[in-house]
């Protein structure tokens, strides 16, 4: 039985690695900045929709308008971009779902930071998270660590090895 589990834990880690782009034979997998484009267009899709949440649950304003800046677009399609190779080193390693989740969550923390600190000297920056209790430099926010986590695991899931599955004819 032992045996059983380990093969099918195998099993899904091959399956997901069979999925990426790197060790493909296949010409027909999505280019990079088609891979890029997706990514950008989920990242500030899942904006949208967080923020008209957040709103309706905070303010009770039920018209859900959601809002989010043209920025997100390269910042979520290098982000997820990036996630791949971090999934895929991660599934390698057969690393637990709650260490990958953490290691999700610092490097978005690192990835958001990075950006708001660029985008600030740009004066561009289109997030202040300085009236939360636990932001740094109101770049970044303790408190979005637990929705952070929700999307790696919708990235990890869903989003990259979906894309990565994706195949023009």
């Amino acid at each position: 039985m032992e045996a059983r589990k380990q093969n099918v834990g195998k099993t899904q880690v091959d399956n997901d690695q069979a999925a990426e782009p790197h060790g493909s034979s296949s010409s027909h997998v999505l280019s990079t900045f088609v891979r890029l484009y997706v990514y950008a267009l989920h990242g500030c899709l899942c904006e949208v929709a967080f923020t008209a949440v957040y709103d309706w649950c905070s303010t009770g304003d039920t018209r859900l308008l959601g809002h989010s800046s043209l920025w997100a677009l390269p910042m979520y399609a290098t982000a997820i971009y990036l996630m791949e190779t971090l999934r895929a080193w991660l599934l390698t390693l057969h690393h637990p779902l709650l260490l990958r989740l953490m290691v999700y969550i610092i490097f978005i923390y690192l990835w958001e930071f990075s950006w708001g600190a660029g985008l600030r000297l740009l004066g561009a920056c289109p997030w202040d998270y300085s009236a939360y209790r636990y932001n740094v430099g109101g770049l970044v926010t303790l408190e979005y660590a637990l929705p952070w986590a929700v999307a790696s695991l919708i990235a990890e899931k869903h989003v990259i090895r979906n894309t990565l599955r994706l195949r023009l004819n």
